[in-house]
């Protein structure tokens, strides 16, 4: 086979890798019940509000009427729904579709129109400009080749239009948490990135470079408050948590390893427990908004 093809052959084994491993344990669980309301968050930062209500003839109250909108790695729907609450016109996209079947129910439970669609966020099967908004929250950030789900966010936002993204940070918790583990996975592909590398503002500008302007960044936290203690985060993280789950099935013949990970995870939330009598950890991410270059057309 030629390099090319050794190429391809390659990349598709990773992405199969990836929709496995967000396939496994319960991600929508994990959205909807530790992080439900940073897609609004994200949301809101793109332009976007109206309180999820609907008008007496059931169409979405809000401003985002007449914008259409992507949301890329969007899970089962955590920013696609809020958007199409706000009145856009929405298209969920995700390299896991098995992830599909909980936003579709989360988005008839509200009320909300959405289009799913499995694509690869390094490869949109959208056209140049296609869309007013583009957004992600904590989803493009682990697509492995970074430059490439960069360009890809920008081709299919129209000039003129809005990026939004939501990414934890290296040294917020998630960072330290993904930090943790990797010692005890295998080890990432070559070209592969850091997923929190989208959490550093720096990063992401060089990304975009001068192909957007208006840049918009902060970092901000998210107070997670549910678990009674470092060992209960723990565990859930490991039922549930692609990745997580994905690096315990790595040590799982080596028990001494095991207890190693399990230990260092519950002694990570022991460093950034804030609570007393539970729980409680500020989880640190970047919000980033950025207007494409090129002439502006109003939607």
């Amino acid at each position: 086979m030629s390099e090319l093809t050794d190429a391809v052959e390659v990349d598709r084994a990773l992405k199969a890798r990836h929709r496995a491993m967000w396939a496994q344990g319960d991600y929508p669980a994990v959205a909807a019940e530790i992080i439900p309301e940073l897609g609004e968050v994200l949301v809101e930062a793109c332009g976007l509000r109206g309180g999820g209500e609907r008008s007496e003839t059931g169409a979405p109250r809000g401003e985002g009427r007449g914008r259409r909108l992507l949301d890329v790695a969007a899970g089962s729907g955590n920013a696609a729904i809020p958007a199409a609450l706000a009145g856009a016109s929405v298209v969920a996209c995700d390299l896991t579709p098995e992830l599909f079947e909980a936003g579709r129910r989360l988005a008839a439970q509200r009320g909300a129109e959405v289009e799913w669609r499995q694509a690869d966020a390094e490869a949109l099967p959208f056209g140049d400009g296609e869309f007013d908004t583009v957004l992600s929250c904590v989803g493009v950030m682990f697509a492995p080749h970074h430059q490439a789900a960069a360009d890809e966010l920008v081709r299919v936002c129209r000039p003129g239009g809005t990026i939004g993204l939501l990414s934890w940070t290296p040294e917020g918790f998630l960072g330290q948490m993904l930090a943790t583990m990797k010692p005890y996975a295998p080890p990432p592909p070559p070209g592969a990135q850091p997923p929190p590398l989208w959490g550093d503002e720096d990063h992401v500008r060089a990304l975009f470079g001068d192909r957007v302007t208006d840049i918009e960044a902060r970092k901000q936290t998210v107070l997670v408050d549910r678990f009674k203690s470092p060992e209960e985060f723990r565990d859930y993280f490991k039922e549930r948590y692609g990745p997580t789950i994905a690096t315990y099935r790595a040590i799982a013949d080596d028990p001494a390893r095991t207890a190693a990970l399990d230990r260092d995870l519950a002694e990570l939330a022991r460093r950034h427990d804030q609570g007393a009598g539970s729980t409680a950890m500020e989880w640190e991410y970047l919000l980033f908004t950025a207007r494409r270059s090129g002439d502006e057309v109003h939607a």
